[in-house]
Parts: C-alpha cells; sequence; structure tokens
C-alpha cells in the first residue's frame, strides 16, 4: 500500500500554522498515510460529528487516536469520546482550566519533586525532565493536594500540545508531535516507592488514556539494581512500539542520552552542562519560550 506524499487536510477543521509532514515514515503518520488508512481518517470524524461532536476533529488529532488503537476504527471512536467525557469533567473542564489555573506553589513543589520541560533534543523535539528520586510526598501535601498537582500535569500536557510542539515543528521544519522524556530515578529505593505509585498510576493513566501518541523516546536514567529485570518481565504486556521507545539505563547513561539530547540542552542535574538563571526546572527555555517571548515584544 503506497502512502500519499501529502496529508489530506480538511478546510473545516484543519487549520495548522506549522509543518504538516512528520519525519517518520511509516504508515499512519502524517504525510505518509496509506489510502485506507486516509479512509479511516475520514470515517471516524463522520461517525463522530453524527455524535454531536464538533471539537478536536482535525486530521493531526484522530491520526493520533487512530495509531493508538492500530486503525481500528470503533476503538478508535471509543477512546476519543472517552477523552472528550474527561475533557469535560476534569477540573471543572480542560479547556477552562488551561486558562484559569495558576500552580502558585510550583516553585515549592519543585524541591520536592522536579517535572519540567527545558529545550529540545537532536530531533528537535521538547525535553522533558522528571526527578523520581526527590519526591516527597508527604512534603508535597503540606504545599498543595494531588488533585492540584495532576491538574497542574493536566496543564503542562495542553501546552505541549500548543504552544510547544508547534513552536518546536515551525523551528525544525518539520511535524513533531512527541517529546523526549528523561526519568531520572537516582535515589528511588524500595522504601520510597510504594508512596509514590498511587500518585504515578494516575498520571500514567491520564498520559495513556487522553494524550495519546505524544512520547517519542523515554530514557530511565540511574536505574536502580533489579530496574532492569523488573522491566524485563514488565514489557512482555506492552505494545512493541511502545517497548521500542524506552531505554533503561543505570549509572553510565551519559554516552547513550547525549547521542539524542546535546549535553548543552541538558541541566547539570542530568549530566548536561546548562544552569540556566533561577534554575532549569523553572526556565521554561526552548523555542517555544522564544516565540512566546517575541510575540510580548511585538505587542
Amino acid at each position: 500500500m503506497a502512502s500519499n506524499p501529502h496529508m489530506e487536510l480538511d478546510q473545516k477543521y484543519d487549520h495548522y500554522d506549522f509543518p504538516t509532514t512528520a519525519p517518520e515514515t511509516k504508515p499512519g503518520h502524517p504525510g505518509h498515510t496509506t489510502k485506507e488508512q486516509d479512509a479511516a481518517v475520514h470515517q471516524i470524524r463522520m461517525l463522530l460529528e453524527k455524535e454531536g461532536y464538533t471539537k478536536n476533529l482535525d486530521t493531526l488529532t484522530l491520526l493520533r487516536f487512530l495509531r493508538a488503537r492500530k486503525f481500528d476504527v470503533q476503538l478508535s471512536k471509543k477512546m476519543f469520546e472517552d477523552c472528550e467525557k474527561w475533557r469535560a469533567e476534569f477540573g471543572g473542564g480542560v479547556d477552562n482550566l488551561v486558562r484559569t489555573f495558576n500552580y502558585k506553589e510550583k516553585p515549592q513543589i519543585m524541591a520536592y519533586y522536579p517535572q519540567y520541560y527545558h529545550k529540545t533534543d537532536r530531533e528537535g523535539r521538547p525535553v522533558y525532565i522528571e526527578s523520581m528520586g526527590k519526591i516527597d510526598l508527604h512534603a508535597m501535601r503540606k504545599i498543595t493536594t494531588d488533585e492540584r498537582m495532576l491538574q497542574n500535569l493536566v496543564v503542562e500536557y495542553e501546552k505541549l500540545a500548543d504552544p510547544r510542539l508547534p513552536a518546536c515543528s515551525r523551528k525544525s521544519g518539520q511535524l513533531l508531535e512527541t517529546c523526549c522524556t528523561i526519568m531520572d530515578m537516582k535515589g528511588v529505593g524500595l522504601m520510597k516507592a510504594p508512596e509514590v505509585y498511587g500518585y504515578l498510576q494516575s498520571a500514567s493513566g491520564i498520559s495513556q488514556n487522553y494524550y495519546p501518541e505524544r512520547l517519542g523516546k523515554l530514557y530511565i536514567i540511574n536505574a536502580p539494581w533489579g530496574f532492569s529485570s523488573v522491566f524485563s518481565v514488565v514489557k512482555r504486556f506492552l505494545d512493541p512500539v511502545t517497548v521500542a521507545k524506552i531505554h533503561v539505563l543505570g549509572s553510565s547513561y551519559q554516552k547513550e542520552l547525549f547521542g539524542q539530547v546535546p549535553k548543552e540542552n541538558l541541566p547539570k542535574q542530568v549530566g548536561g552542562t546548562c544552569a540556566c538563571p533561577g534554575g532549569c526546572e523553572l526556565s521554561d527555555e526552548g523555542p517555544f519560550a522564544v516565540e512566546q517571548a517575541g510575540s510580548v515584544g511585538e505587542q
């Protein structure tokens, strides 16, 4: 099945101001879809319109849901509907949450759970970093609530979709739909693990169910002894496509990680050389920050 050289755009829903051809040449990715996959996009859009849906029916979004369910239209439709129901309910409505959420306690929370976007990898994608070993939920709950932590997670996912990924796509000249995640396990031990599982389970559920096809690569660095053995069992239950994106590394991770992310784009905390004024955790450095600064300067 030959792929189409250009993505078929829908005049009603597709209004993009960034490239729409993905660097991945695999069928199912924008700019590389087969006629059958294009037909699946039209079919799921038609079915959702009949159900009364009018938002998030653009081609890029529908392709992500279709890829997440192997282009099974009915399963993809169910996933989309579940997502829209969740979006309407979570935090009083996700769209409203993004406009009104003020995570004023963020600088304090960063001391106990650093999680942030910072610059880009060699493919131009946003880099997302989490320091799992620093998590102290007991201390965090004195400052905020699990609900607000999850709300912040969702707001950051929404910002990934816009403005981060569009800005990175414009700079790279190709469509970028995913991020490169670095999960630093330094300091994670058996005693701390049960404390964070509940929150992480909720967080990962949001990611998998409502933000499909956003993971480009995941580097688990400073993985503790025995982690690789556990992962070798867990990965049997994961989709092979997902497994191929995950790289479990020990303390000698630098060479492989630097092959994906330039050393100067990584904070010192994970072996890089970057030291943003005020801390990399709060800088939000990247093409997205440059665009935002430019738009403010033009006003």
